[in-house]
């Protein structure tokens, strides 16, 4: 469900911070519209040396952050938030993955934009198709957090709120 949150960061707010609070904001808004629900809400902030990198939205922007990253490290740090709109309690955890990115020239950015056209993800990266040839390490404690939702840290949420994955279905 789209929450309607408005992504923009706050001026001087890092970006982790960002991440954290965009994914309360998200899951906050769908809870109020759901009454008795558990909401997830997540957000993701690329982050080069201190600087919140961005969705692209064309092709110009992404062959421009491609080659801003070329050879270099990016923190993505992602936040997951999970609101109990009964009791209103909010938890939210941060992950982030470390990502080195491969030396990339320019014939090969343009045929993995041609490709893959990651225009909606941060730093032009879709780790979870064809954006993992342009990587060449992750670090993580969460190998999930890369591709938008840590979902190591979501079990965790949801066993604190008394929901066990791993039991019976019923079925």
């Amino acid at each position: 469900m789209a929450p309607g949150v408005d992504e923009t960061a706050l001026p001087g707010e890092p970006p982790a911070t960002t991440a954290v609070r965009l994914a309360e904001a998200k899951a906050r808004a769908v809870a109020a519209r759901h009454a008795r629900a558990l909401v997830l809400g997540s957000d993701q902030v690329a982050d080069l040396d201190g600087a919140a990198i961005g969705k692209p939205g064309d092709h110009a922007h992404a062959r421009e952050q491609l080659a801003r990253v070329s050879g270099r490290v990016v923190v993505f740090h992602t936040a997951v938030a999970l609101v109990n709109a009964e009791t209103g309690n909010c938890q939210t955890r941060l992950v982030d993955a470390t990502t080195k990115f491969r030396t990339l020239t320019g014939d090969a950015i343009e045929q993995y934009l041609r490709r893959e056209q990651p225009y909606d993800c941060a730093s032009s990266v879709k780790a979870e198709a064809l954006g993992i040839a342009v990587v060449e390490a992750i670090h993580s404690d969460d190998p999930t957090a890369l591709i938008g939702l840590p979902l190591i840290a979501v079990v965790d949420l949801l066993r604190n709120e008394g929901v066990d994955v791993l039991a019976p279905s019923g079925d």
